[in-house]
């Protein structure tokens, strides 16, 4: 992914006001991000941590989107959640179900869609290696890395879809 100034960023939301977008808490750490290893840049809102954010280039456009993540206790360290992007076994409440409103007037009625997703949003840097899940966290599988790169991209295209449609 090619670095993103804060402009880019708060310009590319497709589910939430241009207010919103004004206002959200953006990461700290821009500038130091490894824009290389990432296929989306994601994050916690640092002021508000039920509040999450996902930019992705979708076909040369970026799209933003809100998320809001469950705020409940986590699971315990056995109990294992997948999250429906990369693929990867979390413990401890290292997968949370997110929702994001959609577009248009489905998400003006209020309707929502949800995944499974990382609660750091660091999918890109567990499939690469460049992070590691908990003991146990990735599957035994045969696939590339590409492969597994191509993979977390179809499911996010996916789920932008979702919300976009």
């Amino acid at each position: 992914m090619r670095p993103l100034t804060e402009r880019d960023i708060r310009t590319s939301f497709v589910n939430c006001s241009k207010g919103e977008a004004r206002r959200l808490g953006l990461p700290k750490d821009l500038g130091e991000r490894p824009w290389d290893d990432l296929d989306f840049l994601g994050w916690r809102d640092p002021g508000a941590p039920e509040r999450a954010y996902l930019v992705a280039d979708r076909g040369g456009r970026l799209v933003g989107i809100a998320l809001r993540g469950t705020s409940g206790t986590s699971r315990g360290f056995t109990a294992r959640s997948l999250c429906s992007l990369c693929l990867t076994t979390r413990t401890g409440g290292g997968v949370a179900l997110m929702t994001a409103r959609r577009t248009g007037e489905a998400g003006r009625q209020g309707n929502t869609v949800g995944q499974y997703l990382c609660t750091d949003l660091a999918c890109s840097l567990y499939l690469r290696g460049k992070r590691q899940a908990a003991v146990g966290g990735d599957l035994d599988e045969s696939l590339t890395v590409d492969e597994k790169v191509a993979r977390t991209r179809a499911n996010l295209h996916a789920f932008l879809d979702k919300v976009t449609a």
